[in-house]
């Protein structure tokens, strides 16, 4: 199930508000210029599946979102455990371009800081959020890892985050805590 929880910045422990129904979810984010939207895709793939597997699985589903929503460019979003090698994605950053997160399987957590809340999306298999560019953004992934999910971005350019340096990111309910 799919959960909105908006945290006023002065306390990041206690939402002020948190809603389960996909409808209140989208009208909420849609007011702050964020789509969310649930479509089932018909895929099984495991998070942790080699990316050359997930690609074969998922090539008409990727191909599907990026002429939709007119992307450029994709990453994956691929993790089962943890992987301390790659790069933090719980850090707080920004994309220069439109960026749609779409989860495949799994589950993750991304917050968005905008117009002085912060709304943290509960996002499982068929989720998915469309995020304007330059919004700070954080993914949480939580302890132990487990997530498929597709970033796809207007431009090339728009794959590289810009990380903010806010550490304060790191003090709103995970993944783990909700």
């Amino acid at each position: 199930m799919s959960i909105l929880s908006v945290f006023h910045p002065s306390s990041p422990d206690l939402p002020n508000k948190v809603l389960t129904h996909p409808d209140d979810i989208a009208a909420t984010l849609a007011a702050q210029g964020v789509r969310f939207a649930h479509a089932e895709h018909g895929l099984h793939v495991r998070p942790g599946t080699p990316e050359d597997e997930v690609l074969g699985a998922c090539r008409g589903y990727l191909d599907q979102l990026m002429t939709a929503h007119g992307s450029k460019a994709f990453v994956m979003l691929n993790r089962h455990g943890e992987a301390p090698a790659q790069v933090d994605v719980r850090d707080e950053h920004e994309h220069a371009a439109e960026e749609v997160f779409a989860v495949v399987s799994g589950r993750a957590q991304v917050g968005l800081r905008l117009g002085g809340w912060v709304y943290s999306v509960l996002c499982e298999k068929g989720d998915q959020l469309v995020i304007p560019a330059g919004a700070r953004r954080w993914v949480e992934l939580g302890e132990a890892p487990f997530c498929l999910a597709l970033r796809l971005y207007a431009s090339e350019q728009g794959v590289q985050a810009r990380f903010t340096g806010d550490v304060t990111a790191r003090a709103f309910l995970g993944i783990d805590e909700l």
